[in-house]
């Protein structure tokens, strides 16, 4: 299949590490121009440089910043623009809000978490979105969690703010269509991250048990019987974002192994 993403501009937010240097990397394969976002300029500099050495590809580049300043966001937008010369791919990734239940948190770790989850994907949309009707089009994906399916227990932040990137998604690619910008969403299940480890181990800690037992857990839940790799959560990123998507927009989709049985 071509996925006429060759030469394409892309930008990965969050892309030093796990799921957004898992996409950057596959991006690159595909020979697109990518920008990673990272506050981390060393840990950046060394991603980039693996990704050109696994994939061949030396049109990579990044931009640092916060991904909870406005400021940082809208700068990288037009880096991305300036470096690139256009924005047809935008990823949305963050880091997640910390573990914990209602009572743990108080109202500055409930605006954090918003600025972190929610509001840094509306300000890298809103920022994206004059390029891409100017354009003819594009392509955005916003990563969430499969816990926009199925709650997750001792993670009431992620999932209350990540619901609200279902919202968003859904209206926009209401407002959007007419546009040919196709915008949706994959809701990772255990993709095997240093997030799901510690998930794993806070979860332990709170139980009284091992990492292990959480693990065993878990997979006996997983009807494929293992967690996913980056890589496979990779491939369906860098499809949805491509022109071999043309007809798939407003969706959630789980890369989750079977794990949620809702619909």
């Amino acid at each position: 299949m071509d996925l006429k993403i060759e030469d394409k501009s892309v930008l990965i937010l969050a892309s030093s590490s796990g799921l957004g240097k898992a996409g950057a990397i596959e991006f690159a394969r595909e020979g697109a121009k990518v920008m990673l976002f990272s506050r981390n300029e060393n840990k950046i500099k060394q991603t980039i440089e693996e990704i050109k050495q696994i994939t061949g590809n030396k049109n990579i580049y990044y931009t640092l910043g916060d991904i909870t300043r406005a400021e940082d966001i809208q700068n990288v937008v037009s880096n991305t623009v300036a470096k690139l010369g256009s924005i047809d791919v935008l990823v949305n990734n963050t880091g997640g809000p910390p573990a914990g239940g209602f009572t743990n948190f108080s109202d500055e770790e409930w605006q954090k978490s918003y600025e972190l989850v929610l509001l840094s994907i509306i300000r890298s949309i809103r920022a994206v979105i004059p390029y891409m009707k100017n354009q003819g089009g594009g392509r955005i994906l916003n990563s969430t969690s499969s816990s926009v399916k199925r709650v997750i227990d001792n993670l009431i932040l992620s999932n209350t703010f990540r619901m609200g990137v279902v919202g968003l998604t859904k209206t926009l690619s209401q407002e959007l269509g007419p546009y040919n910008i196709l915008i949706n969403i994959i809701g990772p299940g255990r993709i095997e991250t240093e997030r799901i480890k510690h998930l794993d181990e806070v979860n332990a800690a709170k139980r009284g048990v091992s990492s292990e037992d959480i693990n065993k857990e878990s997979l006996s839940r997983i009807p494929l019987g293992r967690y996913g790799t980056p890589k496979e959560y990779a491939k369906l990123m860098v499809f949805l974002c491509s022109e071999a998507n043309t007809y798939i927009t407003g969706q959630t989709v789980l890369a989750d192994g079977g794990l949620v049985k809702s619909f």
